[in-house]
């Protein structure tokens, strides 16, 4: 129980901050103090760079990995976890980001939820199963990746396109976000993620007739990327309930004594506090203009004009968000994807869910726990290429008051110590079952 804290704080402490660019001091660092922990306790891991700098740690624990034998299994579970954080500003910071403080109860700082809280917790309980002999009968394949930050592709993409090998015979996955808990009507509900949103992130670009300021331009380019952006930013994206949700929300209106509709589900969303902002987002298909650029000088009307646009897509309604999306920009806005990756959506039934939700009970007894789909995206999305059935649990019991979903990617990020040891004890049950 002091483990995880300690090599969550020291995770914290080397700085991986992801620019989405060559800047940044990379993962380097931090792949090789997790690859020294693993084999530490006897467990070989490898460290792979795709880029100077940008590093990943692959290891294979437990289990065989060929079979079947008597007593063996060849399904192995693949556990993941990233080491990249979003960048952070210390003079935003009550507490500086990169300290690993514990103050108040919490461990601060970058990544405390996003996400080195589990790779923490997965290295403790590895390093003391591995100690102790108490090794799962399932093989499993450890994997510590780069760049998920800025989509996977230094990390992730690459470790599936090029070294296959190391994901071999696995049938399931288990990384971030989920397992944590939020209070509804006085329950303590923990929300698995079993779906994902894809991620269409986009450039607009509208070209015009470059001229003089102070003349008529009726092809003035800055004008139609505003009118496109304007368009899309206002835009409101119907309520669509995806399996998923149908089911979360399935839980909570019988809590609240009604049944599910499109019609109230945005008020039984409602029911979440402040995980609302991110379960509100995954009631429709979403569109956020987010930057814009254009010209060099206030005369010169410019030949070109640009728009960045954070597209996120449901499982499911993907042709309905191409399709609106394309009338909302019109004929004369071009559109090139700087990342266009599907969403996702597993079933949520089977033995592993079962083993998710028996270990968490094991530690809340009084518990709920049910499915949840994911506003922003993870390194699952390039995992499940292989075919494997994906979720997200990174189990912690959260206090009431705290607005955790706020926390990630935000200013003063930070997690429970006593929600650390949590969710090193919930992860421990579960290797037992899985």
């Amino acid at each position: 129980m002091d483990e995880v804290v300690d090599i969550c704080r020291e995770l914290i402490r080397i700085d991986t901050s992801n620019y989405g660019s060559d800047e940044g001091p990379g993962e380097r660092k931090a792949a090789e103090y997790v690859a020294g922990l693993l084999d530490e306790v006897g467990i070989p891991a490898e460290v792979i760079e795709t880029a100077p700098g940008r590093a990943n740690v692959l290891a294979r624990w437990g289990g065989v990995s060929t079979g079947p034998t008597s007593g063996e299994r060849s399904d192995a579970l693949l556990l993941h976890g990233h080491l990249d954080v979003v960048p952070a500003a210390a003079e935003d910071w009550a507490v500086h980001p990169f300290s690993g403080e514990v103050q108040d109860g919490y461990v601060w700082g970058r990544g405390a939820v996003d996400m080195k809280d589990f790779d923490a917790m997965l290295l403790s309980v590895v390093r003391e199963r591995q100690r102790a002999g108490r090794v799962p009968k399932r093989p499993i394949v450890l994997c510590f990746t780069a760049d998920e930050e800025a989509g996977g592709h230094l990390g992730a993409e690459i470790l599936v396109r090029d070294h296959p090998e190391y994901f071999e015979g696995c049938t399931e996955a288990v990384g971030e976000v989920g397992g944590f808990s939020t209070t509804v009507r006085g329950r303590r509900l923990y929300l698995i993620e079993a779906a994902e949103k894809g991620m269409a992130w986009m450039r607009l670009t509208a070209r015009g007739r470059a001229g003089h300021g102070s003349m008529i331009n009726p092809d003035n380019a800055v004008t139609q990327i505003a009118a496109a952006v304007a368009r899309i930013g206002t835009y409101e994206w119907p309520v669509r309930l995806t399996p998923t949700m149908r089911t979360l929300l399935g839980t909570v209106g019988a809590l609240a004594g009604t049944d599910v509709t499109p019609e109230n589900a945005r008020d039984l969303v409602e029911e979440f506090g402040g995980a609302t902002r991110m379960l509100g987002a995954v009631l429709s298909n979403t569109t956020n203009p987010t930057m814009l650029g254009a010209g060099y000088k206030v005369n010169v009307i410019p030949t070109e004009a640009t728009a960045h646009v954070d597209g996120r897509t449901l499982p499911g309604y993907e042709d309905e968000f191409f399709r609106t999306l394309a009338e909302l920009c019109g004929d004369d806005i071009s559109i090139d994807y700087v990342s266009n990756q599907p969403p996702w959506e597993t079933p949520y039934d089977g033995a592993l869910v079962d083993a998710m939700t028996r270990s968490l009970v094991a530690e809340d007894p009084d518990a709920l726990v049910a499915p949840f789909l994911m506003s922003g995206g993870t390194d699952a999305k390039h995992f499940r290429k292989f075919g494997m059935r994906t979720y997200g649990f990174t189990p912690l019991r959260l206090p009431e008051d705290l607005d955790f979903t706020a926390l990630f990617h935000g200013v003063d990020e930070r997690v429970p110590v006593d929600a650390l040891q949590f969710g090193a004890r919930v992860l421990d049950g579960f290797l037992d079952e899985v």
